[in-house]
């Protein structure tokens, strides 16, 4: 497990949250994802690679900084 800092941009809601945290948990069941709205930081810990994290992420229509 590692810990992956993402900055995501177009998350306003508690929905963005779910949908984010929904995301990631379809990849990986095991995964800690935390969300902060007004930073717009997801952190999340996870076996999986970055690449498929943020690739979940923006699955979801939001768009992870590079």
């Amino acid at each position: 497990m590692s810990n992956q800092t993402f900055q995501v941009q177009g998350m306003s809601c508690g929905h963005c949250v779910q949908a984010v945290t929904q995301a990631v948990r379809q990849l990986d069941p095991q995964a800690q994802v935390q969300v902060d709205l007004v930073s717009g930081r997801v952190e999340v810990q996870s076996g999986r690679e970055r690449a498929e994290l943020a690739q979940a992420i923006e699955g979801e229509g939001y768009r992870v900084a590079a």
